[in-house]
């Protein structure tokens, strides 16, 4: 399978391409360390794999709709 073939069959099914899918789940476990661990905002970035407390927090806003503090 191609590519773009991957790419296209992956957003039928999910709705998402697979860089926003990913996205989406690293952000979902980053709020799930928060608020049932109590985790600090910046531990849970630097869990999740984000090198950028500051470019996690945008990221975090812009899907979940509020700032991760």
């Amino acid at each position: 399978m191609s590519s773009s073939a991957f790419h296209k069959a992956f957003k039928e099914i999910t709705f998402d391409s697979p860089l926003q899918y990913v996205k989406k789940i690293r952000l979902n476990k980053a709020g799930y360390f928060m608020s049932q661990q109590s985790m600090k905002a910046y531990m849970a970035a630097d869990k999740i794999g984000y090198e950028s407390p500051s470019q996690f927090s945008r990221e975090f806003k812009r899907y979940i709709g509020r700032s991760p503090a």
